[in-house]
């Protein structure tokens, strides 16, 4: 199993899902959003939430290939927002604690 950074930083999307989850993560609501998204409290731990979240957004980029009936492309951008979003705080804490990546530094773009 790969490393939660590792996930991240292989995450790779058609440009148009990464655009519009970049533009969305302005407008994103920690405690509005992940309750919707993930049915629960967001009083997880960060990186148990990115996990959550990419298990999420897996699931939807299968149903998206497999041009599934149920996929819906909305979605998709709130998981994917919410992603680049947690993404982009998880990265800020681990750079004040020094354990950043040079890798690590894109994870925001998607």
């Amino acid at each position: 199993m790969q490393d939660l950074v590792t996930r991240l930083t292989l995450l790779n999307r058609p440009r148009l899902l990464a655009r519009s989850a970049r533009f969305g993560a302005d407008d994103y609501v920690r405690h509005r959003d992940l309750k919707r998204l993930l049915r629960s409290p967001a009083s997880q731990g960060l990186a148990a939430i990115l996990m959550q979240l990419l298990d999420l957004e897996a699931a939807q980029e299968a149903a998206r290939k497999s041009q599934n009936p149920g996929y819906s492309f909305a979605r998709h951008i709130e998981v994917l927002i919410a992603l680049v979003a947690e993404s982009r705080v998880y990265l800020a804490s681990r750079a004040t604690r020094g354990t950043a990546t040079k890798n690590g530094a894109t994870l925001g773009a998607v």
